[in-house]
């Protein structure tokens, strides 16, 4: 494939040219990186292919149309440098869920062992000394640690000119700080028990919906110089879309297909997650004095030995008491809204026709 900047249009090929730059980052740093610590190879190659084998490269791609609704150009070498910057959100990708999975103590993530159960499990084979649940859980802790700096590195290296990253400087230090922000307010929730939807939203609104859809956007706009009007108008776009997009994700945790997400199916229970869904099914129990379902709701969350049984009944439960359809209006009404202020931000085609079509495919799928 070529280089970006040789490519007539980076318009009809967004994923396959992020997945590109990401493949020639990553080979650069590795040689450099193992050719002074061979032994750290595996844990480059690891990384790699956390990266390189899955994801759907949904921040890049907003940040790209971003750039173009904005008056950014499709080719050339400042849109292949563009490229590059917007490319590396899939490293500040990385490091979120290899962290997120050592901390909500997940086995599998598409479809494979996640990076701490599968360390620890090398170190078993092997016969290492020490603890191979200790070595899983730091192997993690340093490969995360590792695709947050080469994030930094592949942004700051991506040959933007320094006018151009002075003006995304910004949105670009704040979203990687609103992604640990929003995490922490995760782990803060489940640790205080809070049920509230309020706290369900927050931790929406800051953990996903600002990195994964309105931080990206703002991040392509301002590379393009747009004036303060767009962007604040594709950051409503954004911010909707991305609550509406975790809703649906929360959906899938407990709905979903395992074929389909890579996931077990009702992991989001066993993780003890309270998201909307959770928190609206409660509410709506001690309403209903349904004290039954609410206390089956909870001892649910955090279970780690929840049987396919258990999670039929679970998934009965919010379906009755209306939580599903709450949700599922909720995402009807985000969306409806994200159109509302895409219309309004006025931008370039072929950008907004994308952008509409991004937002029934974040929040319509199935995965």
């Amino acid at each position: 494939m070529p280089a970006p900047s040789e490519l007539t249009t980076i318009d009809d090929a967004v994923t396959a040219n992020v997945e590109d730059a990401l493949a020639r980052f990553l080979t650069v740093r590795r040689a450099v990186l193992t050719e002074r610590a061979p032994a750290f190879a595996d844990a480059v190659d690891t990384l790699s292919g956390f990266v390189l084998n899955g994801g759907k490269r949904i921040r890049p791609t907003f940040a790209w149309w971003g750039w173009r609704g904005a008056g950014g150009e499709a080719a050339g070498e400042r849109a292949g440098a563009v490229l590059c910057a917007v490319s590396a959100l899939e490293l500040l990708q990385a490091c979120a869920l290899i962290h997120d999975d050592l901390i909500d103590a997940s086995d599998v993530r598409r479809g494979a062992p996640t990076v701490h159960v599968a360390y620890a499990g090398a170190h078993r084979a092997k016969g290492w000394l020490g603890d191979p649940e200790r070595f899983g859980m730091a192997a993690a802790i340093l490969i995360g640690d590792l695709a947050l700096a080469w994030a930094e590195d592949m942004f700051a290296g991506s040959g933007l000119t320094p006018d151009l990253l002075a003006g995304a400087r910004e949105p670009w230090q704040t979203m990687r700080s609103e992604v640990l922000a929003g995490q922490f307010l995760d782990v803060l929730a489940q640790a205080e028990g809070d049920e509230s939807p309020a706290a369900a939203l927050a931790v929406a609104e800051m953990k996903t919906a600002a990195y994964t859809v309105e931080r990206p956007l703002h991040l392509g706009a301002a590379l393009a110089g747009a004036d303060s009007g767009t962007v604040a108008a594709v950051r409503r776009f954004g911010a909707d879309l991305g609550v509406a997009f975790q809703l649906r994700d929360d959906l899938l945790g407990v709905f979903g297909d395992t074929r389909a997400t890579g996931k077990p199916a009702g992991d989001d229970l066993r993780e003890g997650k309270r998201t909307l869904l959770v928190a609206l099914g409660m509410r709506h129990a001690e309403e209903a004095g349904r004290h039954a379902d609410a206390d089956a709701l909870r001892a649910a969350l955090g279970d780690q030995e929840l049987t396919a049984a258990t999670i039929e009944r679970i998934r009965g439960v919010l379906t009755d008491l209306g939580a599903v359809a709450a949700v599922e209006r909720r995402i009807e009404t985000l969306t409806a809204s994200a159109m509302d202020a895409l219309a309004a931000a006025d931008l370039a085609e072929p950008a907004a026709t994308r952008l509409a079509e991004l937002a029934v495919a974040a929040t319509a799928r199935d995965r």
